[in-house]
């Protein structure tokens, strides 16, 4: 895990995504303000919340509109952590800007 989580000078204190497995669908919400000034921390927080999901379920991930689509950074990144354990596709871009990603989770890694 990286220092996202850190009080120190290391880095901004950032609340978990997930404080639990979830075992049925959610959403989560990388559109804040720390998701928009580093991609470092959506891109660790989205894998996060893919973690915190069961197999069977699914985890909708909002991601920040300033990074652009999320194919760009993102699917790569889920790609090399996760392989085919998981199956995902681009849902929709928000009214507000953000784009959503549905991640379901096809069995325990």
């Amino acid at each position: 895990m990286s220092n996202a989580y850190s009080d120190g000078d290391s880095g901004p204190r950032v609340e978990p995504v997930a404080d639990r497995v979830r075992d049925t669908s959610w959403s989560a919400n990388l559109e804040r303000p720390v998701h928009r000034e580093d991609r470092s921390i959506l891109i660790e927080q989205a894998i996060e919340a893919i973690e915190h999901t069961a197999a069977g379920s699914h985890v909708n991930l909002v991601t920040h509109s300033d990074h652009g689509h999320p194919s760009r950074y993102l699917y790569a990144r889920l790609d090399e952590r996760f392989g085919e354990t998981i199956t995902y596709g681009y849902i929709q871009q928000c009214g507000c800007g953000g784009y959503v990603t549905k991640v379901r989770v096809r069995r325990e890694r």
